[in-house]
């Protein structure tokens, strides 16, 4: 045998599992069809959140947060309706991973040199119910050094463990198959793809040299979603989210290209939920683009105000930063909006400058950098936006910037094929709105929002800004910014079981053969249900692929 475990892909889920085998002593064939320069994954992009509960950062800034309230939110989010079949493993899997949010994940991540911005995030808000989807408390706790610093102790672990000679790296190297013998998975086959020197993120070639085969006790697979495949997108488009947008952008390298999941199927294994997935409604097109349809999300927080193609001010829960599906559903379900792919935020300079972030490690170079004096400096003190979200108010396609709210939907009907905007609507609504703002109180719900979000310290301090008025020449210049549908992750996938074994259809192990990460809907085939809470994913392939390790080094 080549190797005791053949881990496919090399991304945070396939390095978790290695990390775990080689602390146990056995050897690993790590196998990815990218170069060396893409270890680590797409997860290096990521802007580094994780779901964590009853933290001290919370608890400093006076967030009472448990493993209660955390189940009823995950629940309220997941909607589990397969309970007896599909979702089965799932909701075991995310029982298990609140538990670990609340648990041990805090101070495993710790030791391993893992620290947080002392302020914490409140994403998906929610759906406005108690018993809905959405985070109750703020949970999203970013990463120093973003997800490029997540990644960073487990690249060293590997690494270190290869000049050990315990980790053999097969670059270049695409699976095709996977070897089964007598009802074991035993190995992989597949083709060498010849050298290619492209930087992380950007397209490699896919000419094929040769063949390659490697043996191993155990295959684990770990090789991500489907996001940079817009075909398989809208193959499995789910029937309650309408029809696909005919133009989208990315969130995610090329090579997220949901090839193993056909190839696992061939081999036995149980895909399951396969209609569920997690895609962005605040996606804009990148001025400096990485991959093909290279795309960034916007990180918003509760201020902007939300329009659809036609200008009209979408509903509740449809708020910035509140239900992502909810609002995926509307604006891909409303019958005379879902004949156009975008939808708008208009705000103003007051806004841009506290409220706007960019997923991405790349987008947040202090942050990545771990530099603190550069993020107080910029994010705090500064006068503007963070140097990256005013690159895009300059250079991006997608922004349009006026003194004058006539200008403005005159840019933003530039932007489309045919002028949709009438400007006396928008004025109305952004009129009715700055009505609001005069009192601590409203019947306007983004404005009651707001006021909320301004109670948490974290967001009054570097997150929400002030209720104004939009039309005050003070807060100006005012912004409009075009949005797209950004696709992101898959929340369906193999089916495994609580130590990451893939299922067969008839519900058992298939001997030799785990998964995890998002290839399995980061464990159990679907731990997210239909919705997730955010900081999930990164968390998500580490508890997953941690798992398999741990499995695997017992058993072997």
């Amino acid at each position: 045998m080549n190797a005791d475990v053949i881990v496919v892909g090399a991304g945070l889920a396939g390095l978790a599992a290695t990390h775990e085998l080689v602390t146990a002593g056995k050897r690993v064939a790590l196998v990815d069809q990218e170069n060396a320069a893409n270890l680590g994954g797409q997860a290096f992009w990521s802007f580094g959140g994780l779901f964590l509960v009853d933290t001290p950062e919370q608890r400093r800034l006076g967030v009472r947060d448990s493993v209660d309230l955390a189940w009823s939110d995950w629940q309220g989010s997941a909607q589990f309706d397969r309970l007896d079949d599909e979702d089965v493993w799932g909701a075991k899997w995310a029982r298990a991973y609140v538990e670990f949010a609340a648990g041990e994940k805090r101070s495993w991540l710790s030791s391993l040199g893992l620290s947080w911005l002392p302020t914490v995030g409140w994403a998906e808000r929610g759906s406005l119910r108690a018993d809905g989807h959405g985070n109750s408390v703020p949970r999203f706790h970013i990463t120093w050094g973003t997800g490029t610093g997540v990644v960073a102790p487990f690249v060293a672990s590997v690494l270190k463990a290869a000049e050990a000679g315990l980790v053999t790296f097969h670059h270049r190297h695409r699976v095709d198959e996977l070897i089964v013998t007598a009802g074991a998975v035993t190995g992989v086959r597949g083709k060498v793809l010849a050298p290619d020197t492209a930087a992380r993120g950007i397209t490699s070639n896919r000419d094929e040299t040769a063949a390659f085969e490697l043996t191993a006790q155990a295959v684990v697979v770990t090789t991500g979603g489907i996001g940079g495949n817009h075909e398989m997108v809208r193959e499995f488009w789910p029937e309650n989210l309408g029809t696909p947008p005919k133009s989208m952008v990315t969130g995610v390298p090329a090579y997220v290209d949901g090839r193993m999941l056909g190839i696992a199927d061939e081999a036995g294994a149980r895909l399951v939920n396969r209609d569920r997935m997690w895609h962005y409604t605040e996606g804009i097109r990148n001025w400096d683009p990485i991959w093909p349809g290279h795309g960034i999300r916007i990180l918003p927080a509760p201020s902007s105000m939300w329009f659809d193609a036609l200008g009209r001010r979408l509903p509740d829960p449809c708020l910035p930063g509140y239900d992502t599906m909810a609002t995926l559903r509307h604006l891909r379900t409303t019958p005379d909006i879902a004949v156009h792919d975008h939808s708008w935020f208009i705000l103003t300079q007051k806004i841009i400058r506290k409220e706007f972030a960019l997923s991405g490690s790349e987008q947040n170079p202090d942050i990545t950098a771990k530099d603190r004096r550069a993020f107080v400096r910029e994010r705090i003190l500064g006068k503007g936006a963070p140097a990256p979200v005013e690159a895009f108010k300059r250079n991006g396609a997608d922004f349009i910037v006026s003194t004058s709210l006539d200008d403005l939907v005159a840019g933003m009907n530039k932007l489309t094929d045919e002028p949709l905007l009438d400007p006396a609507l928008i004025r109305r609504q952004i009129e009715a709105r700055d009505l609001q703002v005069n009192n601590p109180y409203s019947k306007d719900s983004q404005i009651q929002g707001i006021h909320n979000s301004r109670r948490y310290r974290g967001d009054r301090i570097g997150r929400t800004v002030a209720p104004h008025r939009f039309l005050d020449p003070a807060s100006g210049p005012l912004i409009a910014v075009k949005l797209h549908v950004l696709t992101r992750k898959t929340l369906g996938g193999i089916q495994t079981d609580l130590e990451s074994r893939a299922l067969s259809a008839a519900g058992t192990p298939i001997p030799g053969l785990y998964a995890a990460g998002e290839v399995a809907g980061f464990g159990g085939g679907g731990v997210h249900g239909y919705n997730a809470l955010e900081g999930t994913f990164l968390g998500g392939c580490l508890f997953s692929g941690r798992a398999a390790g741990q499995s695997l080094a017992r058993s072997l």
